[in-house]
């Protein structure tokens, strides 16, 4: 599916629309996995006799899985139809005003829908990354400051668990991030994965005083 050229502002505003979504649902049915003794998307769901786990409720983990995978599918294929609609939103801008680390914000109201030029704000910087880990392999360096990650940025993000959480439901997925390095920014594609290391990144990010509310 390709842009529509008569309003690349509301294809990319319909799609983030989605996006957003898309991954509240899932980390709903993250949070009834969350409540099963925290079990995950590949564990087993019978005990050592073969029979149901009696500490968990296996309907509703295996209904869960289900919708997580299905929604998860749909948001890679959102996630591409975004980045197309990005890219063409940001051809068009990018020869208008002085280029700097910027995002679109978007707003709406009752009468329409409009994209807002709004400075980019680091709210975190990465303090330790492990030799051969997935964020190595991702480009993230130390004393990178990310300004996005995934849906994330300076504008709603509240604590380091929100990062986590993005992390643990996006597992073998690309997510996009942005972070600033001496000055420029520079856009990565980063994939949690289990490798030899601890976690799924092999990285440490703190908080950069004043991001979080």
């Amino acid at each position: 599916m390709g842009v529509p050229q008569f309003s690349k502002k509301d294809f990319v505003l319909n799609l983030i629309e989605k996006k957003n979504q898309l991954e509240q649902n899932i980390n709903s049915f993250g949070q009834i996995l969350a409540v099963n003794n925290n079990i995950g998307m590949r564990e087993s769901l019978i005990d050592a006799d073969g029979y149901p786990r009696n500490d968990i409720d296996v309907y509703q983990v295996r209904h869960a899985r289900h919708q997580i995978n299905t929604l998860q599918n749909d948001l890679k294929s959102l996630m591409k139809e975004i980045e197309k609609g990005l890219e063409a939103f940001h051809a068009e801008s990018t020869s208008s005003g002085p280029s700097g680390p910027k995002a679109a914000s978007f707003r709406s109201n009752s009468d329409d829908m409009e994209v807002v030029e709004t400075p980019l704000n680091p709210f975190v910087r990465v303090n330790f990354v492990s030799p051969g880990s997935p964020a190595e392999a991702a480009g993230i360096r130390f004393n990178d400051e990310i300004i996005e990650f995934g849906s994330l940025n300076a504008s709603n993000f509240r604590e380091l668990t929100q990062i986590s959480e993005i992390v643990k439901h996006r597992q073998n997925e690309r997510i996009l991030i942005r972070v600033q390095r001496d000055n420029k920014v520079n856009e990565l594609c980063l994939v949690p994965q289990i490798w030899s290391g601890r976690g799924l990144l092999g990285c440490n990010v703190v908080v950069i005083e004043g991001s979080s509310r």
